[in-house]
């Protein structure tokens, strides 16, 4: 069902699917800029592999003040609300909804906000998957505004090459012309011009990585940071990743043109939130997800090979730590996930909880 859920700026809408199942967290999407939750979420929600997660998770979609499909324009003096004030919208999402806690899903302007959101509510967020997050203050926009005069015109290049890369831009041009057609057809102009603007405008996070005895900001809960590989977000997501807690963060790097496949996509959100702790199976299961452990250079590790197994005693943990350490594999396979050097997941020996 969809609701409105009032803020100080406005009703922001949000759909909700699935009934949240006891005291398990709430998956809480947030999309990016000249996208809503559908044109953002949907290849991803309706794959296949995702159907397993969601017998498991309740998903609510939140749409950023004005995006949502067929929304009233904003009426002319309008303050919508910076990065900081949307995100401080999604305690009141929460409270609507009676949710203890959520595992954010971002992309874009939407992993800023809610990482933002995860900063300054570190106890409503239990993890965050953040695609083409971004944590510095200055703006992608900043090359085309000098370059292209009149915001209705350049508006949608400036998205386009927000979201994909240069390759991508001029190798696929059916797939830029869907966007771009969204974008001028689909979306409220002036609504998205406000909330693009709001992005341009965002502050430095201001997170740093946290050193013994030191006490800094920066994430507490355990985050999977995802770009691909010809994003024109590497860079950022890179920095990022340096000014995140080493044994709470992964750095996931997608080989091919964004935005992420959705079966790999699926796959590395499935193993990241079995490694916070949730998993369908029996409370005698172990299961090892790659503990405080430190590879040299850049590793990818193929999930495929190593799925659950039920293992118990000083013994099983042994047996899985070498059945782990004989399917490492380097870079060269086409399904496996990599891992960067100070990149790691929780502890090897953080126990399941049961679903």
């Amino acid at each position: 069902p969809e609701h409105d859920v009032e803020t100080p700026h406005g009703r922001i809408h949000c759909t909700m699917k699935g009934v949240p199942k006891g005291d398990r967290p709430v998956i809480l999407t947030f999309h990016d800029i000249g996208l809503n939750h559908k044109t953002c979420w949907d290849t991803l929600f309706n794959h296949e592999d995702m159907s397993e997660i969601m017998q498991h998770f309740a998903v609510c979609h939140v749409d950023a003040l004005g995006q949502h499909e067929g929304a009233n324009t904003f009426s002319t003096g309008y303050e919508y609300p910076s990065m900081d004030q949307l995100s401080e919208t999604l305690p009141l999402v929460l409270k609507h909804f009676g949710l203890k806690s959520v595992v954010g899903m971002g992309i874009g302007a939407g992993a800023y906000i809610l990482t933002r959101f995860a900063l300054d509510y570190p106890n409503m967020v239990e993890g965050l998957l953040l695609i083409n997050i971004n944590p510095c203050a200055e703006g992608w926009m900043d090359w085309a505004a000098n370059k292209i005069s009149g915001w209705t015109n350049a508006m949608p290049d400036m998205i386009i090459t927000h979201l994909f890369g240069k390759e991508e831009i001029h190798n696929n041009q059916d797939l830029i012309g869907t966007y771009r057609h969204h974008i001028i057809n689909n979306m409220n102009q002036f609504n998205l011009h406000l909330f693009v603007k709001s992005y341009e405008s965002r502050r430095d996070l201001e997170i740093e990585r946290p050193i013994p005895g030191s006490s800094v900001r920066t994430l507490k809960c355990h985050s999977l940071l995802v770009v691909g590989d010809s994003s024109p977000a590497v860079e950022a997501v890179v920095e990022c990743n340096t000014k995140l807690d080493p044994t709470k963060t992964t750095l996931l790097k997608v080989q091919g043109p964004p935005p992420p496949p959705p079966a790999k996509l699926t796959e590395a959100f499935k193993y990241f939130i079995q490694g916070m702790g949730y998993s369908k199976y029996s409370r005698h299961a172990v299961f090892f997800y790659l503990g405080d452990m430190h590879f040299p250079g850049m590793l990818r590790l193929d999930f495929k090979k190593y799925k659950y197994t039920h293992y118990s005693g000083q013994n099983g943990l042994s047996q899985l730590w070498h059945y782990i350490l004989y399917n490492w594999i380097f870079i060269h396979s086409s399904t496996s996930i990599i891992f960067s050097q100070n990149s790691v997941f929780t502890r090897a020996e953080r126990f399941l909880k049961i679903i």
